[in-house]
């Protein structure tokens, strides 16, 4: 395995996708491992920092440079901030009681 000096990136881009805070999400949800915790407030953080524009919040074309695209999908909104909501405190959302769509939508659970 590639030490971290030395791993190659596939891509220098990010698209805003919410796979990232999803996977810390339930990281921290089902270990209660504050290391996750401290690691959303990062992501969160750098999101705001790197991606934040006077209009929204723009894909970054690089990571390294922080250069900014001319482009904010949809699923930034319908997706990736619903996982950023869910590090609210845990009497936000009883998960119990639901269970989430892949676009980070609660559904009750009927079942």
């Amino acid at each position: 395995m590639p030490t971290r000096s030395t791993a190659r990136r596939s891509r220098a881009s990010y698209a805003l996708r919410p796979e990232i805070v999803e996977s810390t999400y339930y990281l921290y949800h089902y270990t209660q491992d504050p290391k996750y915790l401290a690691m959303g407030r990062t992501l969160w953080r750098d999101f705001v920092r790197n991606c934040r524009t006077k209009a929204g919040y723009a894909a970054l074309a690089d990571v390294r440079s922080k250069q900014k695209k001319d482009r904010m999908e949809s699923y930034v909104l319908g997706g990736t901030f619903k996982y950023f909501y869910l590090f609210a405190p845990p009497a936000t959302l009883d998960f119990e009681a639901v269970t989430f769509n892949t676009e980070a939508h609660p559904l009750r659970k009927t079942w």
